[in-house]
């Protein structure tokens, strides 16, 4: 989403709105600008849940012809990923609320496409520099053999061609090698089924198990003599 605010000069409107979201009940004011979150943990995921729909929405004026049919893709993209997580959250389903979910993940994949050509893997990225390379040393040697036989402006407008030629070709690449094929895309998929099969999901939770490990087991630990700290924690 960096990527798509980015290309159409909105991240600055998108961090501003951000920063301008004020209180209210269960919602934390963030403290940090949108970029500077570095990690992102529940809390934060939850706060960007509730407001992020909101945020984009508020980008859609002022805009020009071609951009607002993309930004009204990733809106809707982005709106039914949201919706999804929070029915996701309820602590008991049923027929429809599950058809919902699946009503959403459905619209969610048929919009998506809209940020593929910003979900640029780390072994693409390499690959499409070498290929740039290689291109450009290719044409620099064609170009070299030609040198005496053109003219000062016509050797400058096939640079140009060439530059904007090799661009075009590393553009291709990597938008044939994105992809949105990774595990935690696909578990989405298994959601409803999941439900069928186990019941409410929530019930499988780590959260409270990590909070315990967090405020009771460091805690405990901190207090005992570190002398079979283990037996002294849980007694």
């Amino acid at each position: 989403m960096e990527g798509f605010l980015k290309k159409d000069k909105r991240q600055q409107g998108f961090d501003k709105a951000w920063k301008e979201i004020p209180p209210w009940p269960g919602f934390s004011v963030p403290k940090k600008a949108y970029p500077e979150i570095t990690q992102w943990q529940g809390k934060e995921m939850r706060n960007l849940g509730h407001c992020i729909s909101a945020i984009l929405a508020s980008l859609l004026r002022n805009l020009d012809s071609s951009q607002y049919h993309d930004f009204k893709s990733a809106l809707k993209c982005v709106s039914t990923l949201v919706h999804f997580s929070l029915m996701a959250q309820y602590r008991s389903h049923t027929t429809d609320t599950l058809s919902y979910i699946e009503s959403y993940l459905q619209t969610f994949h048929r919009r998506k496409n809209i940020f593929l050509q910003f979900r640029t893997s780390k072994a693409t990225r390499p690959q499409a520099d070498r290929q740039y390379r290689k291109l450009r040393e290719l044409m620099a040697d064609q170009r070299a053999k030609e040198v005496y036989h053109r003219t000062v402006a016509n050797r400058r407008r096939q640079a140009n061609q060439e530059r904007v030629e090799m661009s075009d070709l590393r553009a291709d690449l990597i938008r044939r090698e994105n992809h949105f094929s990774f595990m935690k895309m696909h578990y989405l998929t298994h959601f409803a089924s999941c439900v069928l099969h186990f019941g409410s999901i929530s019930m499988y939770s780590t959260e409270i198990g990590e909070l315990a490990h967090k405020n009771q087991i460091k805690d405990g630990y901190c207090r005992a003599n570190k002398n079979n700290a283990a037996r002294q924690i849980l007694l």
